[in-house]
């Protein structure tokens, strides 16, 4: 066996419909970057293009995400030699591979998706005659996608929020039931991770930090747009002086998230003795800027050469490829479609 293959496989995409912010660094990007230098795990980071379609029509949206994410990634510091990065619309054999499973996926399966239902449940609370209307194919069958995405590279492991862990059990499903029809052990069955102790961001206005939201601190804005996102943070009245509860306070909670163990208890000591809101939001401030500066200066060269990112995702897409297509030739002769000669 070789050595990649005896490595523990991880595999994480990132959808490409908006701009990596705050929330993203602390709950996935962080994390996984992290994975990414640890050599024992074989690693697989791709840009979901083809989910983005699901979402977004706007093909200068998709274009534009596309290139901000992979430059977000690479200035943060993944490791591209260990880990596998690629793009999924640069591996053909994952929308061949989602038809072959599509063909073994029983349809009460994806009705039971939670995306699908809640689509549903919106359609039957508007009134809609149609409990479809307004659904696509995309939107119903997205699961499937996701399972070819996890099982075309064998993942051993899938780190997913909580939301996620259903999509797992199917891929997993999806590939056990290939594995039994075809009498044979072509997939490994992934495992969801659910990390509790990642951190969930708040926005501006003290929800979960969610584009959906239009409450987000992109990563790379400006030094200037950063202050005024940070001074747009919902606080509560208190005074100067008045002591303040650091628990479910924004402010507190973003400086954590980027703050020493001692930074943090610095700032907790802060509020028991009445620091301002606007003190604290200057101090964030300058704490965010101090630890974004040098990436910050890194995105936008690399944004500036979208060449060097091209080349970066195409090297990937080749070695990913190289394990793609001879699983594809092995799954083709297994269920019928190889060459006759």
């Amino acid at each position: 066996m070789s050595a990649a293959l005896q490595k523990t496989r991880v595999l994480t995409g990132i959808t490409t419909t908006g701009t990596p912010h705050l929330g993203n660094y602390v709950g996935a990007i962080k994390p996984a970057i992290a994975a990414s230098q640890d050599p024992s795990v074989q690693s697989y980071y791709f840009l979901a293009d083809l989910h983005a379609l699901i979402k977004c029509q706007d093909p200068k949206r998709v274009q534009a995400s596309r290139l901000e994410i992979a430059a977000t990634w690479l200035a943060l510091g993944l490791d591209t030699d260990n880990a596998i990065f690629y793009r999924q619309s640069d591996i053909p054999e994952i929308p061949e591979l989602t038809w072959m499973l599509s063909c073994v996926c029983a349809k009460g399966l994806m009705n039971r998706a939670h995306a699908y239902k809640a689509a549903v449940a919106e359609n039957e609370t508007a009134g809609n005659q149609d409990p479809d209307k307004g659904i696509t194919m995309g939107l119903f069958g997205y699961p499937v996608l996701m399972a070819a995405d996890i099982l075309m590279f064998n993942a051993n492991k899938v780190p997913v929020g909580r939301d996620q862990i259903q999509h797992i059990e199917m891929a997993r499903d999806m590939g056990g039931r290939f594995n039994h029809l075809y009498k044979g052990q072509f997939f490994t069955l992934p495992e969801a991770v659910v990390d509790d102790d990642v951190a969930v961001l708040n926005g501006l206005d003290g929800r979960k930090m969610s584009k959906s939201y239009n409450n987000t601190i992109p990563l790379f804005v400006s030094e200037k747009k950063l202050l005024k996102l940070v001074r747009k943070i919902k606080t509560n009245s208190l005074e100067p002086g008045e002591p303040k509860d650091p628990e479910g306070c924004t402010l507190f909670q973003i400086y954590s998230a980027f703050a020493s163990r001692d930074e943090r208890e610095a700032m907790r000591r802060e509020y028991e003795n009445g620091i301002g809101w606007g003190e604290v939001k200057n101090r964030l401030f300058e704490h965010l800027d101090a630890q974004l500066r040098e990436p910050r200066e890194r995105y936008q060269a690399l944004m500036e050469d979208p060449g060097h990112i091209e080349s970066v995702l195409l090297k990937g897409a080749e070695r990913a490829r190289a394990e793609a297509a001879p699983l594809m030739d092995k799954l083709r002769q297994t269920v019928g479609l190889g060459r006759f000669a």
